[in-house]
């Protein structure tokens, strides 16, 4: 008999070898002591691959587990998975209409349910205990390709109409598929090998729905906090019903639009809905007779520039004269600005803002003093005054835009009913079908691949690779303070991953395959696959959207 081919492998600069076919998840055992949690892919010369799959090739080997971004997706997707199976176990594959993964929301994943049973505790209890059930049996997820045909006709039989419709769109000829215990789906993405990997869960009545709780990136041992900002779900639910009045609630349903040459009324309409909130909203703070501050705060690409810009018009239709004021010219001057652990200097920290002349001057302005207001010279990394004078008087509103904006801290030498606060944020409700959500993370990244790439000239790998630290930078001053606001604005457009495809796929291509970010980009390039491109003649100039393709009447 034939001895096999030995094959080298290289892990953490040391060679092995190991027998060709050898699976990646016995490779991945041998190893399993030296990472704290379990190993859920390998990272395979700058490629992802299951661990199901076998060894054919001399190469160099990453061990990836639920510390890893990729390999905390890779959980949830097959977390989504085992209770969707439980799920039908449970209630009864016929009783079931339609069970939805909607959003992301503090730690967890909202899902509705519909169908002839009652949605309660009792009943997720039930389906969380048949989970555990399932885990315990470390049961196989296997993975099958089978023409696009076939995937059509399959999804139809099982009633997944929202799968079999995406995948009429579809160009590649052959799709993946995964089935445990004789359940089958589809989803975007990688999955762990068996169901005895998914054991951090938990399900809990919320709302309208439920959620299925789920581990965090840092401690991928146990549950998440569970603290959901209520008002930010009051808007992500209300802008999926939005969605689903215009008949587009997933992709396969925008791209029917698309195809069908009704994209242009598409984005007239969602433009329209989105200038009569912001219009609402002017109008709310001209009621306010007290407000003299907007406060504006949100993530990294929400489109607040935009925003203000639009907001300001509105507020004028409303017989009000707003003035712009950017944080950013409140800047420490750079030998004053705090460090970070690394040594760096930390900008994104409220240490980073000169907080008493701020408040000093806001207090100023609201007793009706002259103030010189500064400009932060980021070449001289210094606050200058070059005589720009401002004094506020009765219908003079100011439209503050920066990180801390809803953070009290910030402005606490200004009386609370002078403050009018919004968060804006890119809440995407579109999703790829009923069991594939976008990150609305996605969507913003997107938006900033093309706008860095535009106004910077930045590669689509330098803003991948910082988009992290951007994340990081977040969690800790904006996320916090966002259910404090007055409002939250939705920036989220329909239409704008279909804009976006034709701009951002090209830079994506250009990130080099041996580079750390080539997996991001990577599997961003699957995801616009999904999707028919929409040309940008018809997106108005006040959109949005020309914030990040250009071509706006705003200064953004």
């Amino acid at each position: 008999m034939e001895e096999k081919r030995m094959i080298t492998v290289t892990i953490d600069g040391a060679a092995y070898t190991y027998p060709y076919g050898t699976p990646y998840r016995a490779i991945a055992a041998d190893f399993q002591d030296r990472v704290p949690c379990d190993i859920l892919l390998v990272n395979r010369d700058g490629k992802l691959c299951e661990l199901h799959k076998r060894l054919d090739r001399d190469c160099s080997l990453k061990m990836v587990t639920a510390q890893d971004v990729p390999g905390i997706q890779t959980y949830e997707r097959s977390a989504v998975f085992l209770m969707l199976k439980a799920f039908y176990d449970v209630a009864g594959r016929g009783n079931v209409e339609q069970i939805r993964v909607e959003y992301s929301i503090s730690r967890a994943l909202f899902i509705s349910a519909r169908g002839r049973f009652t949605l309660d505790q009792a009943l997720l209890d039930r389906v969380e205990a048949r989970m555990r059930e399932l885990s315990a049996q470390a049961l196989p997820i296997k993975k099958e390709s089978i023409s696009t045909e076939d995937a059509i006709e399959l999804f139809q039989k099982e009633g997944l109409f929202h799968k079999a419709q995406l995948f009429s769109f579809r160009i590649n000829s052959r799709v993946n598929i995964y089935s445990l215990d004789g359940f089958v789906d589809y989803f975007y993405g990688y999955m762990v090998p068996d169901t005895g990997y998914i054991r951090c869960f938990g399900l809990e009545l919320f709302e309208s729905g439920f959620v299925l709780r789920l581990p965090t990136l840092k401690d991928p041992s146990r549950l998440g906090d569970f603290r959901p900002p209520k008002k930010v779900f009051r808007e992500l639910y209300e802008s999926s019903k939005r969605v689903e009045a215009l008949n587009v609630s997933n992709v396969a349903e925008l791209n029917t639009a698309i195809s069908q040459g009704s994209a242009t009324p598409l984005i007239l309409t969602y433009e329209a809905m989105m200038e009569k909130k912001i219009g609402d909203i002017a109008a709310e703070i001209a009621a306010r007779k007290e407000v003299r501050f907007v406060m504006i705060a949100g993530p990294s690409s929400s489109g607040k520039t935009t925003f203000s810009h639009r907001l300001s018009t509105q507020l004028r239709a409303c017989g009000l004269r707003p003035h712009a004021i950017a944080t950013d010219n409140y800047f420490k001057n750079r030998e004053d600005t705090p460090r970070d652990e690394n040594g760096n200097y930390d900008f994104e920290g409220l240490g980073a803002m000169d907080v008493a002349q701020f408040n000093e001057d806001m207090v100023r302005l609201l007793q009706g003093e002259k103030v010189d207001m500064p400009t932060f010279n980021f070449k001289k990394g210094a606050r200058e005054y070059n005589g720009s004078f401002l004094t506020l008087r009765e219908g003079d509103v100011l439209v503050i835009e920066g990180i801390h904006c809803l953070n009290d801290q910030f402005t606490h030498a200004l009386p609370e009913e002078s403050k009018y606060k919004i968060y804006i944020s890119c809440l995407t409700t579109l999703n790829i079908d009923d069991h594939n959500r976008i990150p609305s993370t996605d969507a913003r990244l997107l938006r900033r691949i093309e706008r860095d790439a535009r106004t910077r000239g930045y590669s689509a790998q330098a803003t991948i690779k910082m988009w992290p630290s951007v994340r990081r930078g977040e969690e800790n001053n904006i996320f916090p303070f966002q259910d404090s606001a007055d409002m939250i604005f939705n920036s989220a457009l329909i239409y704008e991953t279909a804009l976006l495809k034709p701009y951002v796929q090209p830079l994506l291509f250009g990130v080099p395959r041996d580079s750390e970010e080539y997996i991001e980009a990577k599997r961003l390039l699957k995801f616009l696959n999904y999707f028919l491109p929409v040309p940008a003649d018809n997106i108005p100039k006040t959109s949005l959207m020309r914030e990040f393709i250009g071509g706006g009447c705003y200064h953004a």
